[in-house]
């Protein structure tokens, strides 16, 4: 493995790698369910319509990581950071300028590939040019981009009030710098031929089975946040555009908190981590359903679930490795698959629940299979 040649550039890498990781998840996927409400209103979507097409982010997500795993090493990290940017770019300006549903559905498609493909390509890119003390920690801080791009949506939709489409022209510019930074910053990497593996070699072995579990049952959970939190806040509880939208930034603010996920782990075991978060995850789900028209209430359950599902994630990433000690980032990307094809049965059944009765049905539905998921706790791993 080759290092890279100071501390200041494996900074350099990490600020690059957290905005090119904000404005993949950040902005072009997560910020989809902050417009769920102008979104309805201006292609006349039901809730189930609306579900459909964020699960269709998420499809093209596990197909995005797949096809990524594989061009990463024959590309090397730069090349496909780039593409990934690229796709983010273009799927928010897509979004910007959707004439019709049709366009609006393109545009998350883009958005929702743009996240599949980047995990690999800065995974990549760390791993062959970081010394390996230090990897996790930097992985760590590039997981979180996720909370910063979720906490940068919400003012600039403050900002811009009712015009959704110029907040996604601001967010087709930011993404258009963190990839110009990707290009400047992410180095290349090693590049090899040789074909890796998409999967997993074993593919089950001993503990994967919760894994998979686990990670499914909090995808599905997860999905009535990200898809209808802000809908429900509005159209149900009542509250305004400026107090929905601050609970939102609160979600992406306290996100950032989940990277410290891994020294949860450290400090009070991965089993002991995981029930905890997948609980607060539950109960967070459940607070914004119990008291949608409380500003305080809302504010204060966003920003437990965002640090939540932020830590989730991560303790997957660390979870994927232990069961996958062979092949770790095979595994990491196993976790990470299940846990988008989750969301995207979430997303379409949960707006199914809230179109036939409620969307406050839908998210205590969501909290009970967050509490399974707690259940299925990691077993035999540290």
């Amino acid at each position: 493995m080759s290092s890279v040649s100071s501390r200041r550039d494996e900074l350099a890498l990490s600020a690059a790698g957290l905005c090119l990781i904000g404005a993949c998840y950040g902005l072009a996927r997560f910020a989809y369910g902050l417009f769920v409400p102008a979104f309805r209103d201006e292609f006349t979507l039901g809730a189930a319509a609306a579900g459909t097409i964020a699960a269709g982010g998420y499809v093209v997500y596990c197909a995005a990581i797949l096809a990524s795993s594989t061009l990463t090493p024959r590309l090397g990290g730069r090349a496909v950071a780039v593409a990934a940017g690229s796709l983010a770019t273009t799927g928010t300006l897509t979004i910007a300028l959707a004439p019709s549903t049709p366009a609006l559905v393109l545009g998350v498609l883009l958005g929702g590939a743009s996240t599949g493909v980047v995990s690999p390509a800065l995974a990549h890119a760390v791993a062959h040019t970081v010394a390996q003390e230090r990897q996790g920690r930097i992985q760590t801080v590039i997981n979180a981009g996720t909370g910063m791009g979720v906490a940068i949506a919400g003012p600039i939709a403050l900002l811009t009030q009712q015009e959704w489409r110029a907040a996604w022209l601001a967010f087709a510019a930011l993404s258009a710098l963190a990839t110009l930074g990707a290009a400047l910053r992410v180095p290349r990497g090693e590049r090899s031929g040789e074909r890796e593996p998409l999967l997993p070699r074993p593919l089950l072995p001993a503990g994967s089975a919760r894994l998979t579990v686990a990670a499914a049952l909090a995808g599905v959970a997860s999905a009535a946040v990200w898809t209808f939190g802000r809908d429900l806040m509005v159209t149900d509880g009542g509250l305004s555009e400026q107090g929905s939208t601050i609970a939102w930034i609160l979600l992406g603010a306290f996100g950032v908190m989940g990277a410290a996920a891994g020294d949860l782990s450290s400090r009070y075991g991965l089993r002991a981590a995981w029930t905890a978060t997948a609980l607060v995850l539950s109960g967070a789900t459940a607070a914004v359903a119990a008291w949608p028209g409380s500003l305080v209430a809302a504010c204060l359950a966003m920003a437990a679930f965002g640090a939540a599902y932020i830590a989730a994630s991560g303790l997957l990433l660390l979870w994927g490795t232990r069961v996958h000690p062979r092949s770790p980032a095979a595994g990491v990307g196993w976790g990470f698959l299940v846990l988008a094809l989750g969301q995207a049965v979430g997303s379409v059944a949960l707006g199914a629940v809230a179109e036939a009765s409620s969307t406050r049905l839908a998210f205590a539905v969501a909290a009970v299979v967050a509490v399974a998921a707690a259940a299925a706790r990691p077993r035999g791993v540290a």
